[in-house]
């Protein structure tokens, strides 16, 4: 694995082609070394950390089966529209004092539009104006219009999940697809945005689907890739679903690295399943984390994890 490593930084990038089952079998510990060479040879020890803020809050009409926003599952989620302007710019400006990179505002819902899409607008305006960090957005399956309003409000990133393989994307959900992901993820970049992309583990999935979803997101070109373990909400049609060990979310995170290598690696929710905050992730490949709360889960505390990736040999101040 090692060597693979060294090639890859030599300018090797794997395929379909490639005989990519090896990544479930081969040394846990040999896995992680190669994905750590890699990610310190492109992005030497800067860390990436981002925050979200739930922009507006539960009645989504999709049906994705692992969520507690969605109204096809009864999970008690708070529901609000879309929050005030100052509201909003509060938590940036604090966020930012705390350190933090990327500020994104997810809301939920199918897309964003009309009045909602007009006052989204505004308000990255004006975070735009009064603040100095990246801002990123996830609002949907918008269209190319929007895509184009966002990006001229100061938006730089924006963040559409593939979620899983194309293969199992109709286990997750139905009332959306896996090609209409795609479709926006291809709209962003033409309307001049970057684009954020990743999925969840432990939603039931093969490695191979793992697998697929890695090299799709390599084919897409995209530059972060958040990794979600799924954390089981009562009230969804996932919540018996037994959790993933550390080894293999370890292994899945190594696997990414390898096959995304130039791309943040960013580690979203899930790391309450390691005692430490997920440590191990980050000399296992990954290089960037969500952090502070989840939009419906709690997250890792900002503070803490700057701490955290200083005590690692990290540099957490912004990229030049």
């Amino acid at each position: 694995m090692r060597e693979l490593a060294k090639e890859i930084i030599d300018g090797r990038r794997l395929t379909k082609k490639d005989e990519l089952f090896m990544f479930e079998y081969t040394d846990l510990k040999e896995l992680t070394e190669g994905a750590d060479l890699i990610r310190k040879a492109f992005f030497q020890n800067h860390a990436h950390l981002c925050t979200i803020i739930n922009g507006r809050s539960g009645k989504c009409g999709e049906d994705c089966k692992f969520c507690a926003q969605s109204s096809s599952n009864q999970t008690g989620c708070e529901t609000y529209d879309m929050l005030d302007e100052e509201t909003i710019l509060k938590d940036c400006k604090e966020k930012e004092a705390a350190g933090v990179h990327s500020y994104s505002i997810v809301t939920a819902g199918r897309t964003v539009a009309g009045k909602d899409l007009d006052k989204l607008v505004r308000i990255f305006e004006r975070l735009h104006k009064e603040c100095n960090i990246h801002l990123c957005s996830s609002n949907g399956l918008l269209s190319y219009e929007a895509f184009v309003r966002l990006k001229a409000a100061g938006v730089e990133t924006y963040h559409e999940n593939l979620e899983t393989s194309r293969r199992n994307f109709p286990n997750i959900c139905t009332t959306h697809t896996y090609e209409d992901k795609i479709e926006k993820i291809h709209l962003a970049k033409k309307a001049g945005l970057k684009v954020c992309s990743g999925g969840i583990i432990g939603m039931g999935e093969t490695w191979e689907d793992r697998i697929d979803m890695a090299v799709s997101l390599s084919e897409l070109e995209i530059s972060s890739i958040p990794l979600n373990v799924l954390r089981p909400i009562p009230g969804t049609p996932f919540e018996e679903l037994p959790p993933l060990t550390e080894d293999e979310i370890v292994r899945t995170v190594a696997m990414f690295r390898y096959i995304n290598p130039t791309a943040y690696v960013r580690i979203a929710a899930g790391r309450a399943y390691f005692a430490d905050g997920g440590k191990r992730l980050f000399t296992s490949g990954a290089n960037a984390a969500i952090t502070g709360d989840m939009l419906t889960t709690i997250g890792n505390n900002i503070r803490e994890d700057m701490q955290m990736f200083m005590e690692l040999g990290y540099d957490v101040t912004p990229a030049k």
